[in-house]
């Protein structure tokens, strides 16, 4: 099984990741740099303390999450390093991030939300057990989208 470790992301990693990690196509949708009020909070130390992690494999950057609890519920948000992304490696990744967050913050349940168009993420998601609960338009990169909320129950 692959061993990842997710840990309190440096500023260096955050800034590289905001910088280098650039996906193709309609993907291009998660670079950092197409929102800058997210890329600002990814980018201030005070904004991501206690809540986004480096996901590390063998001391290598292989993505982030942010952890935001709230009446016991986990809202989680992620990347992969875009190199990494459609091989096949998502349904480790994601299982990591779903186990570690359970046995770290025990909570009820761990919802995400993600852009509708990404029929990929929404299908690893339900093989994982998240289940739809809402759809719903989200202001975005200069933009109004479309989203999915998914929630897996831990209990």
């Amino acid at each position: 099984m692959t061993m990842y470790q997710m840990i309190p992301m440096t500023q260096s990693e955050a800034e590289y990741i905001a910088a280098e990690w650039k996906y193709d196509d309609v993907y291009r949708f998660y670079n950092l740099d197409q929102d800058e009020e997210d890329l600002a909070l990814f980018l201030d130390p005070e904004a991501r303390k206690d809540k986004v992690f480096a996901v590390k494999q063998e001391e290598e950057l292989v993505g982030f999450a942010e952890v935001m609890m709230e009446n016991n519920i986990a809202e989680i948000g992620f990347g992969m390093r875009p190199d990494l992304t459609g091989k096949g490696l998502g349904y480790a990744f994601v299982s990591f991030l779903v186990e570690t967050i359970r046995e770290t913050y025990r909570p009820d349940h761990i919802t995400l939300a993600v852009a509708t168009f990404n029929q990929r993420a929404i299908t690893l998601y339900k093989r994982i057990g998240f289940q739809e609960t809402a759809h719903f338009d989200q202001s975005t990169n200069g933009n109004v989208f479309p989203f999915v909320k998914m929630v897996l129950h831990t209990r």
